[in-house]
């Protein structure tokens, strides 16, 4: 065979594989649906002192994805192998779950750590309250109630969660305090110790810092798939980098705007409303790249509208967690540097697949662009509809 032969058949086979990889990764993303309505939400643990004596603490958790046992590796119930197993859970009525959560007390028991003095405690139940079976799309939050008593010159508290059942809110509220102190914890990660009487010390800027960055990126990467979409439909219509750097850009600003003022309390959507406008927003920068292969004037301004609503998504997160009163700002913005950390990550990661061929627009637009962009509009279809009839 000429060599040239050879060059043009090698050619080909890595086009398509580079396309097939492509394919491969927006279909994995497309496959995880009904993101919105089966997130896996980290556990909300509130802990309070009613006297010297005594520790409550009230649990707000999925107890059907803890019975069923889907791993908090994933981000939607959907995406375990329990999945069949969490959907019958979730259609019991709550005097049938109950006696299950009893029954599972002990190994729930075993992956709650609360130490005074770095000493465990082993709390006792105090009342488990399971709304009723409602909207089965959506996941049923149910709250479970634990109480104890302090050990006798007990100077010090801390809580842990077990990795298996995911992260933590730590939402503490000791008797003197004028405000709740509120701790995103990683799967595994102890808290500090808070001391139960005086001043508790606040974090090094350095510190916030880390965890919010970290809060950020988390939230995009690998836990945003609606808002890695979005990025992908940005970054495959443009073949240059400065159209694509228009706008990142503009919807970096624009999210950021929204994350603010949302977070500030100067104004607020409910989820209902901007769940679905995300969903929409994919779906129409995914159609418009099917449908035009220019970067039209309009596009960075449409761009920006979108991450408005992006940006109250994001504000949805820090609202569940909390901001540092002390380092309030410092939180906000490396919680934001986070977020664009975890979009660069995606833009790098698309590049790194395909921008070799965008070299040659007319196959990339044909072979990547539009297979892509019908993908993702299909995905972001499905989510729009759900989002809206719940």
């Amino acid at each position: 065979m000429p060599i040239e032969a050879v060059r043009i058949a090698a050619c080909k086979h890595s086009m398509r594989r580079a396309a097939a990889a492509l394919a491969l990764l927006v279909g994995s993303l497309c496959g995880f649906t009904a993101a919105f309505a089966h997130e896996i939400r980290p556990a909300l643990v509130s802990v309070s002192f009613p006297s010297d004596s005594r520790y409550e603490v009230e649990l707000n958790v999925n107890l059907e994805a803890l019975l069923a046992g889907v791993s908090p590796l994933h981000r939607d119930t959907n995406e375990s192998p329990n999945a069949k197993r969490y959907d019958r859970l979730r259609a019991l009525p709550s005097d049938a779950l109950k006696p299950m959560v009893e029954n599972f007390l002990p190994r729930w028991l075993e992956g709650m750590h609360i130490e005074f003095d770095g000493q465990r405690v082993s709390p006792r139940l105090a009342g488990i309250d399971i709304p009723p079976v409602g909207d089965l799309a959506v996941s049923r939050l149910s709250r479970v109630r634990f109480e104890g008593e302090v050990p006798p010159g007990s100077q010090t508290f801390r809580w842990w969660y077990a990795a298996e059942f995911g992260p933590s809110v730590l939402r503490l509220k000791r008797a003197q305090d004028q405000q709740i102190t509120a701790v995103w914890l990683k799967e595994g990660t102890p808290s500090q110790e808070f001391p139960l009487q005086g001043d508790i010390a606040p974090k090094t800027r350095l510190q916030v810092a880390a965890e919010y960055v970290a809060l950020g990126f988390t939230h995009i990467v690998p836990k945003g798939l609606d808002h890695i979409l979005f990025v992908l439909g940005l970054f495959l219509l443009g073949t240059r980098v400065k159209p694509l750097l228009v706008q990142v850009t503009a919807f970096t600003v624009a999210h950021s705007i929204t994350l603010g003022l949302t977070i500030y309390g100067v104004f607020s959507l409910s989820p209902k409303i901007v769940e679905p406008l995300i969903a929409a927003s994919i779906v129409y920068v995914a159609v418009e790249n099917i449908f035009t292969s220019k970067l039209h004037a309009w596009r960075p301004m449409v761009v920006f509208v979108f991450g408005l609503l992006h940006g109250m998504g994001f504000a949805g997160v820090l609202q569940e967690v909390g901001l540092p009163r002390s380092e309030f700002l410092t939180g906000l913005v490396t919680f934001n540097v986070g977020v664009e950390l975890g979009q660069l990550t995606v833009i790098t990661l698309a590049y790194l697949a395909v921008g070799f061929w965008r070299r040659n627009p007319s196959w990339y637009r044909a072979r990547i662009v539009v297979p892509a962009s019908i993908a993702i509009a299909a995905t972001g279809l499905y989510w729009t509809v759900e989002r809206v009839i719940g």
